[in-house]
């Protein structure tokens, strides 16, 4: 069946607006089970008046109570391409993200308080030292003292403090057999119909419920003219940006390269006249 490709914003956005898929996506990936989910995505604009470009991007957050009662703040960030900008980026972000409280709904007069993060990184590129295609960074609880792991909680550290997953779509292969691996098979970054990788030929039968929702979402998605106009414009401006990132670098690694040279012939002459000095008769008395 022919899917559009998730790692699109427009696209994961139609996704995460089906509750069931929602509560599927975090909770397989968490290994929770999510009681519900409320998805807020944060709409900005990357501008740029040199370029006469706007180009539209989603963050997603989502605030979730587990079965246990818990409530945890979800980020879900997307990024297609690497580049250098969007660490401090994804730093500030959860930096802004830390500073707010969370408005708790249905609690007496929607009370305030600052909930548990969790991030979620979908990556479009891989990181070398890691061969996975998806991983957990968690958080263990150790007493120095004795020299023992913690099972209790405390909601000070959990609010100061988050676990991590990250997604490197392009690492993800054919593995077909537990709830993970039949969630990552959507993200899988293989079988396209043509160069432009939006849309890709989904080959897996599924036999979970929330898939089958997925693989239908994205099939309306990547066959419905209208919807595939918004993927394709998504497309282009990212191609533009990163173009425009990748002169950037061009030009700053070449400066750099002439900055070097410059400094290995000032070294050059100093240690010459150094040598030459040191060459000179001592005439003193």
């Amino acid at each position: 069946m022919i899917i559009a490709n998730p790692l699109y914003d427009v696209v994961f956005k139609r996704l995460m607006e089906n509750e069931a898929v929602a509560k599927f996506f975090i909770g397989t990936l968490l290994d929770e089970t999510i009681e519900s989910v409320e998805l807020q995505p944060q709409e900005f604009t990357y501008t740029s008046e040199l370029a006469g470009l706007a180009v539209f991007r989603l963050d997603f957050i989502a605030t979730i109570k587990t079965e246990s009662g818990a409530l945890k703040k979800v980020l879900i960030e997307i990024q297609k391409a690497k580049n250098p900008i969007d660490v401090m980026r994804f730093r500030n972000y959860l930096a802004e993200q830390y500073k707010k409280e969370d408005v708790i709904e249905g609690s007496p007069s929607h009370s305030k308080r600052a909930l548990p993060i969790t991030t979620i990184y979908i990556l479009g590129f891989t990181l070398p030292e890691v061969e996975s295609p998806c991983i957990k960074v968690e958080r263990t609880y150790k007493d120095l003292i004795h020299k023992t792991e913690l099972s209790v909680k405390s909601s000070f550290i959990e609010q100061l403090t988050h676990d991590c997953f990250v997604v490197q779509v392009e690492r993800i292969t054919e593995r077909y057999q537990t709830r993970l691996d039949k969630l990552l098979s959507i993200f899988e970054q293989r079988n396209f119909t043509d160069s432009t990788e939006v849309t890709k030929d989904y080959r897996y039968t599924p036999d979970v419920e929330e898939v089958k929702t997925m693989r239908e979402i994205l099939h309306y998605v990547g066959t419905d003219p209208e919807e595939r106009k918004q993927i394709e414009i998504e497309q282009e401006a990212w191609r533009t940006v990163n173009a425009m990132f990748a002169e950037t670098r061009e030009k700053y690694e070449k400066a750099m390269e002439e900055q070097r040279k410059e400094l290995a012939e000032k070294d050059r002459i100093i240690a010459d006249l150094m040598r030459k000095l040191g060459e000179q008769p001592n005439t003193s008395p």
